[in-house]
């Protein structure tokens, strides 16, 4: 498999990120390898927080909330999906599947041997984290879903998704920085776009952002309808701490809060949550809110 490495001097001088990179290689399934890159904060021997970004941002999205998990005492895991951030980006469209994608991310779990995880997901960080959840119940303590669904076709995706869907296949330059800021309720800096920007210093670094919303689920008979169905039969029963943390201005995702409180047996009792004044990245307009959600349904569920 072919695949870009953004050079490192992108990453240099952002704003509010201030963290040291890491690195594992996974297995590309073509006989060759890529390399992932996460973030790794805070004391090793505490029990990880996961916090997994969405489409098409990367572990920027989370600076706002790392520092605050990590003074609450937490190791705080934050992968870039490949395709992504200062993960190794295939060249091909085609490279990209949703099984693929779960699979390299399951590294983080094995690779890492994660135990005792509060997994934290927003948009495709919980189409991929959720199965991860799913296929490794064992390794997962709670979990807080922001902004995303377990999607398996049988249910219309409504018509925002659809026209973003239609829009990243049609348009002819992939503005990543200007779709998150179009994605947040608040505006974001030049210099924050920018670093948005920063994984991909063309057009061609950007094949699995592209690719991303082709590889929702949207009819019963989408390649990872199966395997998401079967991820939802172990989330029919699962009984750890789960918290919806949702945000109030986003269009595409609000319906899937209440549809997870009730499918998913943990939700019970938990006090679930619509966090104020959040877009969709709601994680870029009220980390420090999220952050605190997060800090105190662990410490509530402990």
């Amino acid at each position: 498999m072919q695949a870009l490495r953004t050079p490192d001097e992108h990453f240099q001088n952002l704003p509010g990120y201030d963290f040291a990179p890491h690195y594992l290689m996974v297995d590309d399934t073509e006989g060759g390898e890529l390399r992932m890159h996460y973030l790794d904060e805070g004391p090793r021997d505490a029990a990880p927080v996961l916090l997994m970004h969405g489409e098409p941002t990367w572990c920027y999205l989370y600076r706002k909330m790392i520092p605050l998990l990590v003074a609450a005492g937490h190791r705080v895991i934050a992968p870039d999906l490949i395709g992504f951030g200062r993960s190794d980006k295939p060249s091909k469209r085609t490279d990209y599947t949703y099984q693929r994608h779960v699979d390299w991310t399951s590294n983080i779990l094995t690779q890492l041997d994660l135990t005792d995880i509060t997994l934290v997901c927003q948009d495709w960080g919980g189409l991929i984290g959720l199965r991860l959840l799913a296929e490794h119940p064992e390794r997962f303590a709670r979990a807080v879903a922001a902004n995303t669904m377990l999607p398996t076709g049988d249910h219309d995706p409504g018509p925002a998704f659809l026209a973003w869907q239609k829009f990243s296949q049609e348009t002819p330059v992939f503005a990543t920085g200007k779709i998150i800021q179009s994605g947040c309720a608040t505006p974001l800096s030049a210099e924050v776009v920018a670093a948005y920007d920063a994984p991909f210093p063309d057009e061609s670094y950007k094949e699995g952002a592209r690719q991303f919303p082709a590889l929702v689920p949207t009819t019963p008979d989408n390649p990872a309808t199966a395997a998401n169905r079967k991820a939802w039969e172990v989330l029919f029963k699962f009984d750890k701490p789960f918290l919806t943390a949702f945000s109030d201005k986003d269009p595409i995702t609000a319906a899937a809060a209440p549809v997870i409180r009730k499918l998913i047996p943990g939700c019970e009792g938990q006090p679930h949550t619509t966090i104020e004044n959040g877009g969709h990245f709601l994680q870029e307009d009220q980390g420090e809110a999220l952050a605190k959600v997060t800090i105190d349904f662990i410490a509530a569920t402990r």
